[in-house]
């Protein structure tokens, strides 16, 4: 069910930083696909793919953030998850031999440590939020 109480300012502010992320991750990641542009480095296609798919996702996260609570701090811990698998999954490829620019290890750094820090300040809003008596 949507919740209708007003919405604190760390939601309304990792809603929009999670808006943000998404639309840029998006735009870089479709210029690429699209053949708009160059990365400038090695480019690995699955990670490109996941990172763009996931840009649309972080757009659907920050409207889930600011609609439920609760149910933003699921996604957001979920998109957290599925960063930090690719971003270990990238950590391996380059430890074993494999070709990985250190742009896309940074990236995907970013990427895992931007959703934790959003799931940890939702987590934070969600204690407040129910800690708070109904009016």
């Amino acid at each position: 069910m949507w919740h209708t109480r007003a919405h604190s300012r760390s939601q309304r502010l990792t809603a929009l930083v999670a808006a943000l992320f998404g639309l840029t991750t998006v735009a870089a990641g479709g210029r690429i696909l699209l053949g708009l542009g160059d990365a400038g480095y090695h480019v690995v296609r699955p990670v490109l793919l996941f990172n763009t798919a996931m840009g649309v996702l972080y757009l659907v996260a920050a409207v889930l953030i600011l609609r439920d609570l609760g149910r933003g701090r699921l996604l957001a811990g979920g998109i957290a998850a599925l960063n930090v698998v690719v971003l270990l999954t990238v950590v391996v490829r380059r430890a074993t031999g494999g070709a990985v620019a250190s742009e896309t290890l940074a990236a995907m750094t970013l990427r895992a440590v931007v959703w934790l820090a959003i799931t940890a300040v939702l987590t934070v809003a969600l204690r407040a939020a129910v800690d708070r008596p109904s009016a």
